[in-house]
């Protein structure tokens, strides 16, 4: 285990360099998204490879120069790796139709990022209706031939089902490592947690999907631990007279700051499950059906929980977080934002309005690059766990 796991860590601390690799080695032509909304399936099906843009945490002189200090850290990060050639291996972007952000970055890469081919995915806002579903299928149809324009192929039927279940069984290999850790914490860290989704999503999918497989095997035949195990191990004998530690729930955009993590466990929490586009947002919901695949992917899309970019009914985010928490035996909620993130920070007040009824306690944790200071956040995780 700890090899796959110092595997995933290598891809994302660099993962241009894989991505490069990756290219040289397999021929296959690599496709930039920026969104979970985005359908890697038709990117498979076209024989190229779906590589996930994460940002940069370092310096952003270059993206300050096009996108205003108050865009969020991801954006921004994204730009400056544009701008710095960072992402010169690749042969095209897709960008979605979500956050309004995410829609400028569009703009702006289009103008000043020459490498390339550009593509939008307008997406439907509204999906809880008929027609959105329709209008979905529109466009993953017009995406699909657009793809086959820019990399010069023919993508079939057959070729998107073969992708359907690749990425199916991946979906299944990330939900079988969070129950197995929703079951026992101590099984894998929250950082190694979120690293291998990560990973997942930048890694050739045959071969991450691979090693996601034997990562669950190893997790389900790993001998019984105490449930600080793992925090024992990295702070020594005083964490190990803890008790079973503070199941959490963790909900908001993406979780660019594994570190979190570390934070909680060593004050006496684990993060158990999320509402998150790094975590269950990606791998929950299979494609199904036999008929169309565009219907069948549209539907999944349709039919998963939806993030602030999208509607789905005025109190369905609410209710799907409540029945998390509930359903995971959680005993409160850490909502990790993302400074700047307009379309989460509009959506907090509700949604924890919604937990306050429920009696479930809640932490709001505004993030940027770099970090609080590490004493702040360990008081603050202290406090709450305290409370808890």
């Amino acid at each position: 285990m700890e090899e796959i796991l110092r595997k995933f860590s290598e891809v994302v601390r660099d993962p241009f360099s894989y991505g490069r690799n990756l290219k040289a080695a397999s021929g296959k032509k690599m496709v930039g998204y920026v969104c979970t909304y985005v359908p890697e399936e038709i990117i498979l099906a076209a024989n190229a490879h779906p590589f996930r843009l994460f940002g940069t945490t370092g310096e952003m002189g270059k993206a300050d120069a096009h996108l205003q200090a108050y865009c969020c850290s991801l954006v921004r990060g994204i730009m400056e790796e544009g701008l710095r050639g960072g992402t010169d291996f690749l042969d095209g972007i897709v960008f979605p139709h979500t956050c309004d952000s995410i829609q400028r970055l569009s703009d702006l890469w289009r103008m000043n990022v020459t490498a390339g081919f550009h593509l939008d995915a307008v997406l439907p806002v509204k999906l809880d209706t008929e027609s959105a579903r329709r209008y979905f299928v529109e466009v993953l149809g017009r995406l699909r031939r657009d793809l086959e324009r820019e990399l010069a192929v023919t993508i079939g039927d057959e070729e998107l089902w073969r992708a359907v279940a690749l990425m199916n069984e991946l979906r299944a290999n990330l939900r079988r490592i969070y129950d197995l850790r929703n079951d026992n914490p101590a099984l894998l860290t929250g950082d190694a947690l979120y690293t291998a989704v990560k990973a997942a999503m930048i890694m050739d999918r045959q071969e991450g999907n691979a090693m996601l497989a034997e990562l669950a095997q190893a997790m389900a035949a790993s001998p019984e631990k105490s449930p600080v195990a793992a925090v024992a191990d990295r702070n020594g004998a005083a964490a190990a007279g803890k008790q079973q530690p503070i199941r959490l729930v963790m909900a908001g955009g993406i979780c660019n700051h594994p570190r979190i993590h570390h934070f909680i466990e060593d004050a006496g929490g684990a993060v158990v499950w999320d509402d998150l586009c790094t975590g269950s947002r990606y791998f929950e919901t299979p494609v199904a059906g036999d008929n169309d695949p565009l219907e069948a992917i549209a539907a999944r899309f349709v039919n998963r929980a939806v993030c602030p970019a999208k509607h789905a009914g005025l109190t369905s985010r609410a209710e799907n977080l409540v029945s998390l928490v509930k359903g995971k035996n959680a005993r409160g909620v850490v909502f990790l934002l993302l400074k700047f993130c307009d379309p989460h920070a509009f959506d907090y007040p509700y949604l924890k309005t919604a937990l306050d009824r429920e009696g479930i306690p809640s932490l709001l944790l505004e993030v940027e690059d770099p970090l609080p200071a590490e004493g702040q956040l360990h008081t603050r995780f202290e406090a709450f766990l305290e409370m808890l």
